[in-house]
């Protein structure tokens, strides 16, 4: 079974404005309203390609409880703590001649939220999947990553993390399946400008040598490298066409990624995979379906 892990799942509130003027009454032309959180994102993307997962994580409030039900009925299993104060956050996105987002705070998430987490957990099988995604709210241990790692290290998982700075960083000596970072986290944690898909795979190499058995690094229109543990290095163009929404690009990699990965157990089958998926959601204005993928996969060449 696969499991995704979202510390502070939201409600996405999605708006179109045009021409947006901060001062201003600004009317919309469009809304959505979804759930959302990386792990989510992953739930969801992985549902659509076809794979069963259980979404984990905490939710409070009437916004938990939509978050909840948009979930199931998309068909996804949920396992949710439920936190007894607040409410899940609120993310505005807005879209509009320059993208901009308002993200939430979430509810404060108390200890023993956490060891109810660490209890779900410990059910975990041998060959699950388990995917860490996003930031961790206000009040939570900064060692929260490395604390779940060092609590499964002998579960023979395969966990996913796509995190960033230290949070990362304080993983790899627990050696994650994959990570994903983008050009720009890479170039933060080692102080480094990466602008180029060679420097992209130098620091992918570092990262794996640090202990990552699997690196993915997305580029948005520069494309993306892999850096594998069997000693395959893969680089790819990126996908050609309209972005209409860039959240969610990333997260659906990692999906991608784990779909083609857990489909072939073949890392090149699954870097196309992640290429694939992440353009997919990136082309469109929700999270991608298998046709959408399947189109992007028949529209690309890889040169690999």
């Amino acid at each position: 079974m696969i499991y995704t892990v979202t510390f502070n799942p939201s409600l996405d509130y999605t708006i179109h404005v045009d021409n947006f003027t901060p001062g201003m009454v600004n009317r919309t032309t469009h809304e959505r309203v979804f759930a959302g959180g990386k792990g989510i994102n992953v739930s969801i993307v992985l549902k659509n390609l076809g794979f069963e997962n259980t979404a984990l994580g905490f939710l409070a409030g009437f916004t938990g409880q939509e978050i909840e039900k948009q979930l199931a009925e998309k068909g996804i299993r949920t396992d949710f703590i439920h936190i007894s104060e607040g409410i899940s956050r609120i993310n505005m996105k807005i879209r509009s001649d320059v993208e901009s987002e308002i993200n939430g705070m979430g509810p404060a998430i108390r200890e023993d939220d956490i060891q109810k987490l660490y209890n779900k957990l410990d059910g975990l099988q041998e060959d699950d999947v388990l995917v860490l995604a996003g930031s961790i709210p206000v009040g939570m241990p900064e060692s929260m990553y490395r604390d779940i790692m060092s609590r499964l290290k002998d579960r023979k998982l395969k966990i996913a993390v796509d995190a960033t700075k230290d949070l990362l960083m304080n993983v790899l000596p627990f050696h994650p399946f994959v990570i994903k970072p983008n050009n720009h986290e890479l170039g933060e944690i080692f102080g480094v400008e990466i602008t180029d898909k060679k420097q992209a795979i130098f620091y992918a190499e570092k990262l794996k040598q640090k202990g990552a058995r699997n690196v993915i690094v997305s580029m948005a229109g520069e494309g993306a490298v892999f850096v594998g543990e069997d000693g395959s290095v893969f680089e790819s163009e990126a996908p050609r066409g309209k972005v209409r929404n860039s959240v969610g690009a990333g997260d659906s990699m990692v999906a991608g990624f784990l779909a083609g990965y857990l489909g072939s157990g073949d890392y090149r089958e699954a870097f196309k995979m992640g290429v694939c998926t992440g353009s997919a959601s990136a082309f469109s204005e929700q999270l991608a379906t298998r046709d959408e993928v399947e189109k992007v996969r028949q529209s690309h060449t890889f040169l690999f």
